[in-house]
């Protein structure tokens, strides 16, 4: 291609005219005169708005709320200039939910879904109608999958929704409304607005405290005393939305042939792969909402009924046959050979798979087994250099886990090493001893230890 012809060229040799102002777009804009000021807002009217755009309740809350100031930078980022937010509830219908065949259940989610982002975006565009910049972040999907494994979301509608008082967070980790329960789906309007008012406090928290939730998680994710194994959950329940691809298509990769790849990958689970990419993917439990018998609107049928609640709706999910998918030496596995004996484990990698150091050491809260932790203590100082630096302290005191910046204190065990090399270790892309022998990997102190550390974390 010649050099007069090339992309590029063409491209740079064509120079902007100025606007001609005679154009008949400019002449009608300026013969409607200046912009009008937006109008303010109250709390009150914005509300009226989002209900009759179809939401079941709403409430406003300010940016600046104490309670968001980790969620700030992330919706700045996607609307410089965001000053309120709008938190939405759509109701799902219970008897969906609690059904034991797992596609009625799915099906109420992804209906709920898409009109809680259907109803976000009519309230967004008639609050842009009225000079005021809005958007709609998606209730679940589409995230920025850029920044996966981190944080991919551009706002926690459960935080907003409890700085907003529209519910407050239960045992299971989710929003639980006063009225309607756990069965809800939430969405966030995020406007320029400087909307006036609030909502009245939730003096109360609509959980009952009955622990169902505890006892129908498969994984056993939530435990009475309030912890919450957040892997337990997100490898079972969420591995059609996240990994579990991955996992399947590095399956094909490393499968020799087809029978290879039938052993591998059931035909069921290979099926239910193909689902999730033309229907949506599928919750494989979320039994601990199928369960709560809190909000106003669903406790009456619990306290006049305990046992058939048990029978009718707990039972039949405890009781089902299924796959739970579990990391290899997790507390989760040991829990479900204990308490569903019945159900068929099917261990899987982890989905919280460090990219970076830095990644780790804030993930590792989260991928943390409490069993393998039991009996034992000790302070770990991890030096980490290079382009991927981190200095951080790890105490682990009989199956609880400490994680502070910084080296601090006297640590048992001291490593040094770069922090590529360390996640190069971690997944296991390269091995600790050749990497000590070669002086890249410095491990001072009690070496048997870092086999307990790695045991916590399964991957």
């Amino acid at each position: 291609m010649s050099s007069n012809t090339s992309p590029e060229r063409s491209h740079t040799s064509l120079p902007l005219a100025p606007p001609r102002q005679e154009h008949p777009s400019f002449v009608a804009v300026r013969a409607k005169g200046s912009l009008p000021s937006p109008a303010p807002l109250t709390a009150a009217a914005v509300r009226r708005l989002a209900l009759d755009a179809g939401a079941d309740d709403a409430a406003v809350v300010s940016l600046d709320h104490p309670d968001l100031s980790e969620e700030k930078p992330y919706i700045l980022r996607a609307l410089p200039e965001a000053r309120s937010l709008i938190a939405l509830v759509v109701r799902t219908h219970a008897d969906n939910i609690r059904s034991p065949q797992r596609s009625v259940a799915n099906l109420e989610f992804h209906r709920a879904g898409h009109e809680v982002d259907h109803i976000a975006q009519k309230i967004a565009v008639a609050l842009a109608a009225h000079g005021h910049r809005t958007i709609n972040p998606a209730m679940a999907f589409p995230m920025e999958m850029d920044s996966f494994p981190g944080r991919s979301w551009i706002v926690s509608h459960k935080r907003v929704a409890v700085a907003a008082q529209l519910g407050r967070m239960g045992l299971h980790r989710s929003v639980i409304h006063p009225r309607f329960g756990s069965f809800i789906l939430l969405g966030t309007v995020v406007t320029a607005a400087d909307i006036q008012g609030h909502a009245e406090p939730l003096t109360f928290n609509p959980c009952v405290s009955c622990k169902l939730c505890v006892a129908a998680c498969p994984v056993g994710a939530i435990e009475t005393n309030g912890a919450f194994h957040f892997s337990a959950c997100y490898d079972h329940n969420y591995r059609e939305f996240m990994t579990g691809f991955t996992d399947f298509v590095e399956d094909v990769v490393e499968s020799k042939n087809r029978q290879d790849f039938r052993d591998r990958v059931p035909l069921s689970e290979a099926m239910s792969t193909w689902q999730s990419l033309a229907y949506q993917p599928n919750y494989k439990a979320a039994y601990c909402i199928a369960v709560c018998p809190a909000g106003e609107d669903i406790l009456g049928g619990f306290i006049d009924r305990k046992a058939q609640h048990v029978r009718d709706v707990v039972r039949p999910l405890t009781d089902r046959m299924e796959n739970i998918y579990v990391v290899a030496g997790s507390d989760a596995e040991t829990h479900v050979k204990k308490r569903f004996p019945h159900k068929r484990v099917r261990v899987v990698r982890s989905s919280l798979r460090p990219t970076t150091a830095q990644g780790f050491f804030g993930a590792i809260p989260h991928t943390f087994q409490r069993g393998p932790a039991k009996g034992w203590k000790a302070t770990f100082h991890f030096d980490l250099t290079g382009e991927d630096a981190v200095q951080a302290t790890v105490h682990i005191d009989n199956g609880f886990l400490k994680v502070e910046a910084g080296l601090v204190g006297e640590a048992d065990v001291r490593v040094r090493t770069t922090g590529r090399l360390w996640i190069d270790i971690v997944t296991k892309r390269r091995g600790p001893v050749l990497a000590v022998l070669t002086g890249r990997l410095v491990v001072q102190g009690d070496r048997s230890l870092l086999t307990k550390f790695s045991a916590c974390f399964p991957r």
